[in-house]
């Protein structure tokens, strides 16, 4: 991107990121957002919580830097970064809530991003940066090569380099990282991880404006129903079909597989199990990253969920005015019929020709059917003539729901996720239907569970006549 002189004006009298890094205590709320919000994943934080971490961190700098270094109160910080005119923090009152609520802004990350590049950094890698640049450029070529025969001569190539190294394996010679390629690798997987979750909080904000917009052309809308909704799944469709919404799907569906996450889980405890990587003392909460990276895209999904209860709401609205009106005109002929009931006009007035020829054919006509009378018989018995137990209706199903949450906690005792199939590999179905479909009740009022539909998973068990049912249902997810 090519900048003009006007170009960055603009953005330094209107861009939040640039009026942070020129406020006049950017370091102070650089460093407090940073420690809150951005190190351990925060998403958002009660007015309270918030304001009460400023007053310890505002306590600290007085002792070093004097009592009069910032003389404004911690809420009175909290309004200003918040105001329109700064732009750093989001203020807002959550659903359900009266108590406001604070979260970062995506302008804010990327100045914090930009001064963490201003820190010396004791070793910079570029091997694994200059591998990336290869490998991204090699599935760009093969991922746009139409040629069948040249992708097959480069799984060839790939093929005969892959037996090349099984024979060095086989022969005992092993090719081992160093210490410093693993300490470069493991820098870059840093960086990019960190990274990712700064691009969750971007695409949540560009989902907010959405909504906000919504809201706005609700509150002004003159015309149709049809006419907004066209205009808003318009919008919502660029949103998901262009490149940053096409990626952001992508990784989501990925993230969410089961197998990913237990691959990634292993892959990471092996890399912190290294020498290399122990002596750079990293930072343990890269340890459970993946974890973060589903919280983070949960919000933004909490996003698009209330952009369709928006819509939900201004539909039911719509109804009610329409039915509305419709009472006011009924309200209105029984009022004139009232008055006129009195002054009644010629006999035949209601009487009209039909608006459409009646075309009757002989064959459309129905045969006779003569009427079947019905045997009631005051007898119910079962077919081999016995009498109906009645036992049987007073043995109804029950199942215990507290009991299978308690379940579920025993098994993320020792795991932060679990699989509902996981769970009924370890604990069979004893009710059969209705203990899974109590199950998947317990999940849906459950805040921290995840569906996942592109994923089913199946369950069988043996009913009370022995005979062996099968159910399939989507994969659920419980988190601690």
């Amino acid at each position: 991107m090519v900048f003009d002189y006007s170009t960055l004006v603009t953005l330094r009298k209107t861009h939040p990121a640039w009026r942070l890094l020129v406020a006049d205590h950017s370091p102070l709320i650089a460093a407090f957002l940073h420690k809150i919000f951005i190190i351990p994943n925060m998403r958002t934080l009660s007015r309270a919580d918030l304001s009460s971490a400023l007053e310890d961190y505002l306590y600290g700098l007085r002792q070093s830097e004097g009592e009069n270094a910032f003389p404004r109160s911690a809420e009175a910080y909290l309004d200003d970064w918040a105001s329109d005119d700064k732009g750093w923090l989001r203020k807002f009152y959550p659903q359900g809530s009266d108590e406001v609520h604070y979260d970062l802004m995506p302008a804010v990350e990327k100045a914090v991003a930009w001064l963490e590049n201003l820190v010396q950094r004791p070793f910079i890698g570029t091997e694994s940066r200059l591998m990336t640049v290869f490998e991204l450029l090699r599935q760009m070529v093969e991922g746009s090569e139409a040629d069948a025969e040249a992708r097959i001569r480069e799984l060839e190539k790939r093929k005969a380099e892959i037996e090349r190294e099984l024979d060095r394996v086989r022969s005992g010679h092993l090719d081992v990282l160093d210490d410093t390629a693993l300490k470069d690798r493991f820098q870059q997987i840093n960086k990019t991880a960190r990274e990712l979750l700064s691009d969750f909080r971007e695409v949540e904000y560009n989902f907010r404006n959405l909504d906000q917009k919504v809201r706005e052309q609700i509150a002004l809308w003159e015309g149709s129903k049809g006419a907004l909704l066209e205009d808003f799944f318009g919008e919502r469709d660029v949103i998901a079909e262009s490149d940053q919404g096409k990626s952001f799907n992508a990784f989501w569906d990925l993230l969410m597989s089961p197998a990913k996450q237990e691959e990634l889980s292993m892959l990471l405890h092996k890399v912190f199990e290294l020498n290399a990587v122990k002596a750079m003392a990293p930072d343990m909460r890269l340890k459970r990253i993946h974890y973060d990276w589903l919280e983070a895209g949960e919000h933004t999904q909490r996003t698009v969920a209330k952009l369709s209860g928006q819509l939900r709401r201004y539909l039911d609205d719509q109804a009610y005015l329409e039915n509305r009106r419709i009472m006011q005109v009924i309200q209105s002929i029984e009022s004139h019929a009232v008055l006129v009931r009195n002054q009644m006009p010629d006999k035949n007035f209601m009487e009209m020709d039909d608006t459409f020829p009646q075309v009757v054919l002989p064959m459309e006509r129905p045969l006779y059917k003569a009427p079947v009378k019905p045997v009631i018989d005051g007898e119910v018995r079962i077919g081999d003539g016995s009498e109906v137990p009645s036992d049987m209706l007073y043995t109804p199903v029950f199942v215990d729901k507290s009991r299978l949450k308690r379940m579920i906690q025993k098994a993320l005792q020792d795991r932060d996720q679990v699989t509902l199939a996981d769970i009924l590999k370890e604990s069979p179905l004893e009710k059969g239907l209705a203990e899974l479909v109590t199950y998947l009740a317990i999940a849906g009022e459950d805040d921290k569970a995840l569906f996942d539909d592109q994923a089913t998973h199946k369950v069988s068990w043996t009913d009370r006549h022995g005979i062996t049912r099968w159910a399939e249902f989507p994969a659920v997810i419980f988190s601690r």
